[in-house]
């Protein structure tokens, strides 16, 4: 049955934005201020990837990935290695094994998981993971595996921080994030927060808003329109229809918060990475034998000092780096997501969230990983040009191309879907920090220039507004392990309350039938 409310919404952000947008284009201010944001760029990423170990040679660990990396394993000590030992619990948990009817929320464990997942899996697990193994070596996947396992602990962290201090209206709207547990979790007045408190929380906000609109919108719609004219060339000359589309597909999903993009989500996750591995396993599957030698190759790779110390910190930065970027642990963003889910034990909720780096950078990111190494595309002179360029997403349609001459066009589809659930995802995030900063009646003002910079996307390429988008996602992971860091005594005792609980057998778990 059609819903005629959210139809009309649709239609009235769609006129809206165009009446918006294109002046914009029209004028070049668009262009205009895609060359301001390129002066900005410059001195903020001077800060951001600022090499931490440039006192060894050849050696470049940016700031942003160090600071990354450090939480995860701060928080993997701290909690004592919990999410292995709780692994079994979270896929129960995530399956409704545990689900009770009254708990508080709105979305379901899965939901909340499938909704965080699509923010995340995407074209980096696609096109960054080839670049990744392309420039750095195969054994960059082993350090990107390493930075996944350790990035469980950090989304346990902040997921479950969300859930300790979100806040549930009467009309039982959720308002939880890191922006929600850096204004209330530190320091001891939980009701008030502390002035630190409150600096992070709104300097979490302005960043994830920025990167909403760039890494979760602009970004996407950019990259998947060209790889879909690869395969569907008509589109080239009428860029204008696919932006079209996207803003009325998104529209459509981003009017019923987060229930519906929630239920968007668990449709479309599953379907596009079971798409995605189903053509991975083939490959794998047609190669089994060749699978032990391409682990060798990337176990060796990883510990390979032929070229100094510096270029085996080279290959180990570049792992970690994709792992970063890919499942964004540690940026705070999934903790959005994830404070919506029903559950009475905060915890429960940071144990769910675990899988995420695991199903994100484990599985998806490993085998593509595998496949760039077995068909030996990184190393293909035929392809060094795609390399030069950084062109992952094109190597890797390459590389499956060899196995299946027909992938490409699964492909173009499949980085439309990626890119699509990434969108619903990070207009989510985008517009509940939004909301924090102006509040709720303002809402619709996000909305409507979220949709706007979808069609601005598909009619200018501002590459400056697409870096300083990425620069924006790396920002917010500085104040929110900053604030991590103040609560993890908290958490700590939150989570190990929790797991003492499952190992007493205190936890009813529901029979399936």
């Amino acid at each position: 049955m059609i819903n005629f409310q959210k139809l009309k919404y649709t239609l009235f952000m769609l006129l809206s934005t165009t009446l918006l947008a294109l002046p914009v284009q029209a004028t070049g201010l668009w262009e205009a201020f895609d060359s301001w944001v390129g002066n900005l760029n410059g001195v903020i990423a001077g800060v951001f990837f600022f090499n931490v170990l440039g006192f060894i040679d050849g050696a470049n660990l940016p700031l942003a990935v160090a600071w990354l990396v450090a939480g995860a394993v701060f928080f993997t000590v701290r909690f004592g290695f919990l999410p292995f030992k709780i692994f079994k619990h979270a896929i129960k948990v995530t399956a409704g094994r545990y689900d009770e009817g009254d708990d508080e929320g709105e979305v379901t464990h899965f939901q909340a998981l499938a909704a965080a997942l699509s923010a995340t899996v995407g074209l980096g697990n696609i096109a960054g993971v080839a670049i990744a193994v392309s420039i750095g070596g195969p054994g960059a996947t082993f350090w990107m595996i390493i930075a996944g396992l350790l990035g469980m602990s950090s989304k346990m962290a902040e997921c479950t921080a969300a859930q300790m201090f979100r806040r549930i209206r009467p009309d039982g709207k959720v308002m939880g994030g890191a922006m929600e547990y850096l204004w209330r979790g530190i320091g001891k007045g939980e009701s008030s927060g502390s002035k630190i408190g409150k600096f992070l929380a709104f300097a979490f906000c302005i960043l994830c808003v920025l990167a909403s609109l760039g890494g979760g919108n602009a970004f996407q719609v950019n990259q998947s329109m060209h790889a879909f004219n690869d395969s569907f060339p008509y589109l080239v000359d009428h860029p204008w229809i696919y932006g079209i589309i996207m803003a009325v597909c998104v529209g459509v999903v981003i009017i019923g918060g987060i229930k519906s993009i929630a239920k968007t989500a668990e449709k479309i996750v599953p379907f596009m990475c079971g798409l995605y591995v189903a053509a991975c396993l083939f490959i794998l599957i047609r190669h089994f034998g060749a699978i032990p030698d391409a682990f060798g190759i990337i176990i060796s790779n990883a510990f390979n000092f032929d070229a100094g110390f510096g270029g085996f910190i080279g290959v180990l930065v570049m792992g970690f780096q994709r792992a970063a970027f890919s499942n964004e642990a540690g940026i705070g963003s999934a903790a959005i997501a994830h404070s919506a889910a029903k559950t009475r034990y905060p915890a429960r909720e940071g144990v769910v969230a675990t899988l995420e780096p695991f199903i994100d950078t484990i599985v998806v990111c490993t085998m593509t990983a595998l496949v760039i190494v077995i068909t030996r595309a990184y190393e293909n002179p035929a392809y060094a040009e795609i390399i030069a360029s950084k062109q992952g997403s094109v190597l890797t349609a390459q590389a499956f191309a060899e196995e299946i001459s027909w992938f490409p066009y699964v492909l173009s589809v499949a980085i439309v879907l990626f890119a699509y659930s990434t969108m619903i995802s990070w207009s989510y995030y985008g517009e509940r920090c939004w909301t924090f900063i102006f509040g709720e009646k303002w809402s619709m003002i996000y909305k409507i220039g979220f949709i706007a910079v979808i069609i601005l996307s598909t009619l200018s390429s501002a590459t400056n507004v697409l870096d300083f988008s990425d620069l924006m996602l790396l920002g917010m992971a500085f104040p929110n392990i900053l604030g991590l860091y103040f609560m993890h005594n908290k958490l700590a005792k939150e989570l190990g309350g929790y797991y003492k609980k499952l190992k007493k057998g205190e936890f009813k778990e529901i029979k399936k039938v």
